[in-house]
């Protein structure tokens, strides 16, 4: 179906034990498009995230891909679909290369001997492709800095030509420059036709980048946004539930004068 959602959440629930982390959760992501999907300490977002990448299937709702609907029991159920997660701990081995880390547990091989030559092409056509610039693929990951960890983590995703990325707070911790690659890198994922999740409690880098923004608030959809319509002030509301806050008043002040 035309302009149908690559992924569609309808009436996401879960429970754990006693306790109710999602209700009724909806969201949509689109080829091209950058949702960003924010909200407070315990609001939910890292069990949605992931229900959808296989690890905590939802107890109840309908999850559809394509336009079709699929459980998503496990981990490779999700990337045999076409979702990759980068999650925050990036899952880098310091003591590889980056050719190493790209390729860990999907090793190209030649006649059951490990095929280095074709590795190394591969991965620097793959960091050429997204102008991901590193001094070179046979640098220990170790030595590079945070922006580079994080580009090479979201790299290593995209070998396996997923449709849909979740990142999860990509930008934490990171300085200026290096919060500006991973940026500029959201931004080749969704010029090529990715749909890109993008978790963060930074409203600048949002505002930056997403198209969307879903909030979440304590495990409820709580607003869709499009951020070009949107002020910083509006997320910041859904986010805590009050109109009344330090921005609202900031802004109101400003307004008066």
């Amino acid at each position: 179906m035309a302009g149908e959602p690559v992924l569609a959440l309808r009436g996401v629930s879960k429970r754990f034990g006693a306790v109710q982390v999602l209700t009724d959760v909806d969201l949509e992501v689109n080829r091209g498009e950058v949702v960003a999907l924010v909200g407070d300490n315990g609001a939910g977002k890292s069990t949605l995230i992931k229900a959808i990448a296989g690890v905590g299937p939802p107890d109840e709702g309908e999850i559809r891909w394509e336009g079709k609907p699929v459980s998503i029991g496990s981990p490779s159920v999700a990337q045999g679909l076409g979702i990759a997660t980068v999650y925050q701990d990036l899952a880098l081995c310091d003591n590889l290369d980056v050719v190493g880390n790209l390729f860990l547990g999907r090793e190209i091989r030649r006649f059951s001997i490990l095929d280095e030559v074709a590795m190394e092409a591969r991965a620097q056509e793959l960091l050429r492709t997204l102008s991901i610039k590193i001094p070179s693929v046979r640098i220990p990951v170790a030595s590079l800095s945070g922006g580079q960890r994080q580009t090479v983590a979201i790299s290593r995703s995209l070998l396996g030509a997923p449709k849909i990325v979740i990142l999860d707070e990509p930008t934490a911790a990171l300085g200026v420059e290096q919060t500006a690659q991973v940026l500029d890198l959201v931004e080749r994922l969704r010029e090529q036709g990715l749909g890109v999740i993008l978790i963060s409690h930074n409203m600048v880098d949002v505002r930056a980048v997403a198209d969307r923004v879903a909030v979440l608030r304590l495990g409820r959809n709580n607003g869709f946004f499009t951020t070009a319509d949107t002020t910083q002030e509006e997320i910041i509301s859904a986010i805590t539930g009050a109109t009344d806050n330090a921005v609202t008043r900031r802004q109101a002040k400003g307004e008066a004068r």
